[in-house]
């Protein structure tokens, strides 16, 4: 009987070292399971950060062009009435015919430069959108782009 005890206690012996090892590997295991989800974060928010920044550059530039074409709207509209005011009270209080057809194709002269003026303004605003567009913010894209995973993440 003693030999069966012998065998049972070094058996069970076994078992509790084997069960030992063993929760300490999913011990190790788990602790690595925790460092590689914490780099794959670090990461993955390296990349959200780089996208926000790009949004915001995008965005920044959008609201450059907005505004630079609404500044040039408001200064147009004001630019009208005084100019309508000034036609308009010429061709109301003038007695002299000849002065106001001058003044009348003065009129549609002005009317027609300033209208092409705030035009140009609006198409030139909108080009250098387009080339700031094209230059910075495609070349930010590209960079981010070409960066390989797990790389140093630092910016450059």
């Amino acid at each position: 009987m003693s030999a069966y005890l012998l065998t049972s206690t070094v058996m069970m012996l076994m078992s509790l070292i084997a069960l030992g090892y063993t929760f300490r590997q999913l011990q190790v295991a788990r602790r690595h399971l925790r460092i590689l989800n914490s780099h794959r974060i670090a990461a993955h928010s390296a990349i959200q950060k780089s996208r926000m920044d790009l949004l915001e550059v995008r965005n920044r530039a959008k609201l450059l062009e907005d505004t630079v074409s609404g500044g040039a709207s408001a200064v147009e509209k004001v630019h009208k009435a005084i100019s309508n005011t000034t036609f308009g009270l010429i061709d109301l209080f003038s007695r002299d015919e000849e002065f106001r057809e001058s003044a009348r194709k003065a009129r549609q002269t002005h009317d027609n430069t300033s209208e092409n003026v705030y035009k140009t303004v609006r198409t030139t605003n909108r080009a250098l959108h387009i080339l700031a567009d094209t230059l910075i913010i495609g070349k930010a894209e590209k960079k981010i782009a070409s960066r390989k995973p797990g790389g140093n993440g630092s910016s450059e």
